[in-house]
């Protein structure tokens, strides 16, 4: 196995890691009730998705 012969300058390592930071989640607007809601799931305020109610809330 290949070892690194001389370490990795601060600068470098930071360079490498300039895009491993944190995104804020994609937020979609609920057709139903007209809340951010993630896509792709069920809307935690209403309960529909696709339409048609899938889970029950206690609104």
């Amino acid at each position: 196995m290949a070892n690194p012969k001389r370490r990795h300058s601060k600068s470098r390592k930071n360079k490498r890691r300039a895009h491993d930071h944190l995104v804020p989640p994609s937020l979609a607007e609920c057709p139903n009730c007209h809340e951010m809601k993630l896509p792709h799931q069920a809307c935690p305020h209403c309960g529909y998705y696709k339409g048609r109610e899938v889970m029950e809330t206690s609104a």
